[in-house]
C-alpha cells in the first residue's frame, strides 16, 4: 500500500500551503485551524486534514491568505532581551516587533531563547524552515560561548561521541576551550541537532554556567559583522548555491517567483533626492545600513558636539563677534 504524502494529485495540505505563504510555521497554522482562524470557501475548517488547490480560496481571520512569492532568507543579528515568537503570552518583546516595516511576512528558522544573541535565519517561506529545522539537514551551528567555571579540553572532547543529561540524548559536539577571562572560560560550540536549551543544558551538565551564547553560524551562512538588530538579505543567486539541489528540491523552494516590495508608511518616508550626474563624491554616498545601524563612538559624539555653534568664538571668529556688536552710545 502506497504511503499518504501530503503533497498529492487533489492538491497540498493546507497548513503546507499557509507556510509557504510565509504567514506562519506549519505548527502554528495547524493551531490557527483548530481555534477557528480559518476559512476554505468561505466555510470555517476545524481540522488541518484537508487537501486545497489553487482554485480553493483561503481566508485567515477574515483576510485572504496572501499569495505564494519568490523564496527568500534574511540574516538576522538578534539581541538579548528578544523572544523567537509572533505573539508572546508574557508580553515580553518579540524579533517580530522590531524587524524593519519593509520586511515581508517571515518565519524563523528553529528558535534562539530569550537570552541567545546572534545569527538568526528569516525566511517568507515555511517549508524551507521546515527542511532547514530538520536534524537530518545535518547543518552545523556554531556558537560562542562564555561560561563561569573550569573545564578541561579532554572533557570537552569525550562529547563527540555524544552526552545524555537528564534523561535526553544529545549527539556529537564539537568543543574547544578558546581563553580564560577571570573566572570565565570562553568556547566555541558546534552542534548539529540544535534541542531545546542544548549548549546550557550540556554545558551545566560539566559544571559550567553559561552567562552569554552568541551563535555565529548557521551552516553555510556567517554573522561576520553584522551589526545587532540588523538585517541582511541573501541573494537569489548565492542562496542557490548555499542550499545546495537536495535541499531545494526537498523544500519545493521557488526561486523565480515575484517579490513584492513594500514601502515605509507615506508619514515617515524621506524625501526624495535629486539624482547627482556622474560618479558621486564620497561624502555624498548614503551610508550604508550596517553603518547606520553602527552606535557612534565617544570620540565622534564628542566631536559632533563640539561643532555646533553653542562652542565659544575663538581667534577671528571672536572678533568678527565684536566688530558686529551695537556701537554704545555715549
Amino acid at each position: 500500500m502506497a504511503q499518504k504524502t501530503e503533497s498529492t494529485a487533489a492538491g497540498d495540505r493546507i497548513a503546507k500551503v499557509m507556510a509557504r505563504a510565509g504567514l506562519c510555521s506549519r505548527r502554528e497554522a495547524e493551531a490557527w485551524i483548530t481555534q477557528g482562524r480559518v476559512s476554505v470557501n468561505g466555510q470555517t475548517i476545524a481540522s488541518p486534514a484537508l487537501n486545497v488547490t489553487a482554485a480553493d480560496t483561503i481566508s485567515v481571520d477574515g483576510k485572504p491568505l496572501p499569495k505564494r512569492e519568490r523564496t527568500r532568507l534574511f540574516l538576522y543579528h538578534k539581541p538579548r532581551g528578544l523572544v523567537t515568537t509572533h505573539a508572546d503570552p508574557e508580553k515580553r518583546p518579540t524579533i517580530f516587533e522590531k524587524l524593519p516595516r519593509t520586511m515581508p511576512r517571515v518565519v524563523s528558522v528553529g528558535r534562539l531563547d530569550l537570552n541567545t544573541e546572534g545569527l538568526l535565519l528569516l525566511t517568507n517561506d515555511g517549508g524551507l524552515a521546515r527542511v532547514l529545522e530538520l536534524p537530518a539537514t545535518g547543518w552545523l551551528r556554531r556558537y560562542r560561548v562564555r561560561a563561569h567555571g573550569a573545564i578541561l579540553q579532554p572533557q570537552l572532547d569525550a562529547l563527540r561521541k555524544g552526552v545524555t543529561v537528564n534523561g535526553i540524548r544529545y549527539g556529537a559536539i564539537e568543543a574547544t576551550v578558546d581563553r580564560l577571562q577571570g573566572g570565565n572560560v570562553w568556547l566555541t560550540f558546534a552542534i548539529r541537532e540544535g534541542k531545546n536549551r542544548e549548549v546550557r543544558n550540556v554545558l551545566e551538565h560539566l559544571g559550567l554556567k553559561v552567562n552569554r551564547l552568541i551563535r555565529v553560524s548557521f551552516g553555510p551562512f556567517q554573522l561576520g559583522d553584522l551589526p545587532e538588530g540588523a538585517v541582511e538579505e541573501i541573494r537569489t543567486r548565492h542562496l542557490r548555491e548555499q542550499l545546495g539541489e537536495r535541499i531545494a528540491t526537498e523544500a519545493e523552494i521557488d526561486l523565480t517567483g515575484p517579490i513584492t516590495m513594500i514601502n515605509e508608511p507615506e508619514d515617515e518616508e524621506e524625501p526624495v533626492q535629486p539624482k547627482a550626474r556622474g560618479r558621486a563624491k564620497p561624502q555624498q554616498q548614503s551610508k550604508s545600513r550596517a553603518e547606520e545601524a553602527r552606535p557612534k563612538g565617544k570620540a565622534k559624539q564628542l566631536r559632533e558636539r563640539f561643532r555646533t555653534s553653542d562652542r565659544p568664538a575663538t581667534g577671528r571668529a571672536k572678533r568678527d563677534q565684536r566688530s558686529n556688536r551695537p556701537k554704545r552710545k555715549r
